[in-house]
């Protein structure tokens, strides 16, 4: 499990992004609601101490356990449906003498069973029969999540699986084909869930989407909160209003963004920190996903660029898709800031991806004949 390695390849400067990252979460979150902010600490403690462990573990052992891993990931989310924890209309935590949220673990560890899986059958890869095979395994955890319901990790599942499968090895001929399907279905799709009749997705996902596409029609409403939100950023202009400050002219003192902890970070750092800390968070996430594209580039084996990618490109979509709410230029999802909104269960989960990619880029040394996100 544990092997020998070589200090000096140990990418310190990706840790030191992810912690940097952190820290301007755990000041937001000061600002934005003092009482949680000290579980925040333990949770970035806790999850740097499990990202360092991992991050000397030979990342070949998760062929070994791939499904157990996967058979893990199921039993958890089906558990979540069983005795779950409901809060604001959705079940998506259990308590284990404390509240955790497997959807938010379930896209790490179907990162590693996916990146052992394709490596195995990239030979087969382009094959019918395997897309079949590949898109059933995906389609058991994607359904128990978006039944809970958790539309946000849905998507992202979806989306992290088309990376894994494109580097693992998928034709362009099969790209084209697949976006040339999928493409009309997703716009019939959106037309039919705005419709009355939709039975697809929770009234108030359906709500969000048509406030995102009308605004002024729900400022009252749905749009409230992505409303104050761009009025909370546009008004921390270039320096901010500082942290924890007392601003009676404030979004954030004001009450008009409920949560402000967790979804809507990004306003409270537009607000108190202004352009620069926004710019700041946007460069950091860039910078991680950046260092795990390298390290996928230099990754001794497919499985090992597939993790790296993946979990680069988790963390680089996942915080468009935030930025992008607290902007007003996608519905409101729910979706955390990685390393900077407030949650346990999605900051540790991070911090275990990140050392699963540490490991990769300490047994790195460059493949050959072999594809990465990059093409390298």
């Amino acid at each position: 499990m544990l092997r020998t390695y070589k200090f000096k390849n140990y990418n310190f400067m990706l840790c030191f992004f992810v912690i940097a990252l952190s820290v301007i979460g755990y000041l937001a979150i000061g600002s934005a609601k003092e009482s949680v902010q000290s579980r925040q600490l333990y949770g970035i403690f806790v999850g740097v101490a499990a990202m360092i462990i991992i991050s000397f573990i030979n990342y070949d052992l998760y062929g070994k356990v791939k499904w157990f891993i996967y058979g893990i990931n199921i039993v958890l989310l089906i558990m979540v449906l069983v005795a779950g924890v409901n809060v604001n209309g959705s079940t998506r935590w259990i308590n284990i003498g404390f509240q955790f949220q497997p959807s938010e673990l379930a896209k790490i560890m179907l990162i590693l069973f996916f990146s052992q899986f394709i490596m195995e059958v990239r030979e087969k890869l382009n094959s019918l029969p395997m897309i079949g095979i590949l898109c059933a395994l995906m389609l058991v955890p994607l359904l128990l999540v978006f039944k809970e319901p958790d539309l946000s990790t849905s998507i992202m599942i979806v989306i992290t699986f088309c990376i894994m499968i494109f580097i693992g090895g998928l034709n362009y001929k099969t790209v084209i084909l697949v976006l040339a399907t999928v493409i009309p279905i997703v716009i019939g799709g959106l037309v039919f869930i705005l419709n009355e009749k939709n039975t697809i997705l929770e009234g108030y996902q359906v709500l969000r989407i048509r406030a995102w596409l009308d605004p002024e029609k729900y400022a009252d409403a749905e749009a409230y909160q992505q409303i104050n939100s761009i009025t909370a950023i546009g008004s921390g202009q270039l320096f901010g209003k500082g942290l924890n400050n007392n601003v009676i002219a404030s979004v954030k003192n004001g009450n008009f963004i409920s949560e402000p902890q967790t979804d809507f970070i990004f306003a409270v750092i537009g607000e108190e920190l202004g352009f620069i800390g926004s710019a700041a968070v946007i460069i950091l996430l860039l910078l991680i996903a950046i260092e795990c594209f390298i390290i996928a580039h230099r990754s001794k084996d497919l499985s090992g660029a597939i993790i790296a990618d993946a979990v680069g490109c988790l963390i680089c979509i996942q915080g468009f898709m935030n930025i992008a709410v607290a902007t007003g230029l996608l519905p409101n999802t729910g979706i955390p800031l990685p390393f900077v909104s407030y949650g346990l269960t999605s900051l540790v989960s991070l911090y275990m991806g990140i050392g699963v990619v540490l490991n990769v880029g300490l047994q790195g040394s460059k493949r050959k004949n072999t594809t990465d996100f990059f093409g390298g």
